[in-house]
């Protein structure tokens, strides 16, 4: 079994959040959850399925999601290179990483020969170690993609952006958690100063990638984090860190949230309360929601 969860950029309009998802379950895929954030403007799915299954229900969220958004219109505080952004392939046991890969790299030859889109291949996927890295494909956002593409060609389709869908990054990697967590302060550069201190690559959390956002609608601010080693970063350890982090400049933290579905060793127990989530966190256990189905 393979998971699938694109980023699109959208999370402000219900009617083309639904039209996407319907757009993966009409084809044969199993949609296990959406999630969106209006500040972000932007649809996390969930998705599992067979190569084929999961393959098909890709394509469709992409041919979809090109039809219905204008990235010439959009706003939002995450950065972004296309209507569909990622489209990362997670392999679920036993499905070993060489399966995702070759889908990956069959799904993104689809995309840019089928639907005109720039695609790079990341993550296992890639086809050098500098496109490995997501963050350089997303470096300067949307408004550098065209001199990326003069100075480094795509993977898949044209040399130049969609008009209206920019690029897509698809890729194939290990298990990520997606973990926010807000600060009762509107001050950015707190948000933005814990971040930099969590991160990895600077010496803090192993496996953690992390960004400073402003939260407009609610005058808040979040630590946006990705945790790529639950083994040695749990969700529990990364909150205790940014509750740490916000307590010395002091602040509190008001809530967290799981973006998409975890597996359970994310969880490690932890609780709503010691998270200030507001839901169950057991509710966003992945291995729940795939004993649901029937495959």
């Amino acid at each position: 079994m393979i998971e699938c969860v694109p980023n699109v950029s959208e999370g402000r309009n219900p009617e083309v959040i639904q039209q996407i998802a319907d757009a993966v379950t009409n084809a044969g895929c199993h949609l296990l959850d959406v999630h969106s954030d209006p500040d972000h403007n932007r649809s996390v799915y969930t998705m599992v399925g067979n190569c084929e299954q999961i393959s098909h229900g890709a394509i469709a969220l992409a041919q979809r999601a090109i039809a219905l958004i204008d990235l010439r219109r959009h706003e939002g505080v995450h950065p972004r290179i296309g209507a569909v952004d990622v489209i990362p392939f997670v392999p679920l046991a036993p499905t070993p990483m060489s399966i995702c890969v070759d889908v990956a790299r069959n799904v993104g030859a689809i995309l840019g020969t089928r639907l005109g889109l720039p695609v790079f291949l990341y993550g296992r996927a890639a086809t050098s170690s500098q496109r490995a890295s997501l963050p350089w494909i997303r470096r300067g956002g949307l408004a550098a993609l065209a001199r990326k593409l003069a100075d480094s060609l795509p993977d898949f389709g044209p040399a130049r952006p969609h008009p209206t869908a920019g690029a897509v990054a698809v890729g194939a990697r290990d298990v990520l958690v997606a973990f926010n967590v807000v600060l009762d302060t509107s001050d950015v550069s707190i948000a933005r100063t814990i971040s930099t201190t969590l991160r990895e690559a600077n010496g803090g959390l192993p496996g953690v990638k992390a960004l400073g956002l402003v939260l407009a609608s609610r005058q808040l601010t979040q630590v946006s984090m990705n945790l790529t080693d639950i083994a040695a970063t749990d969700i529990l350890t990364a909150f205790r860190a940014v509750e740490r982090e916000a307590n010395r400049h002091g602040i509190d933290v008001l809530e967290s949230e799981i973006v998409g579905l975890v597996p359970g060793m994310a969880l490690a127990g932890a609780s709503a309360a010691q998270l200030r989530m507001r839901e169950d966190p057991q509710e966003r256990l992945l291995e729940l929601r795939i004993a649901d189905l029937t495959l």
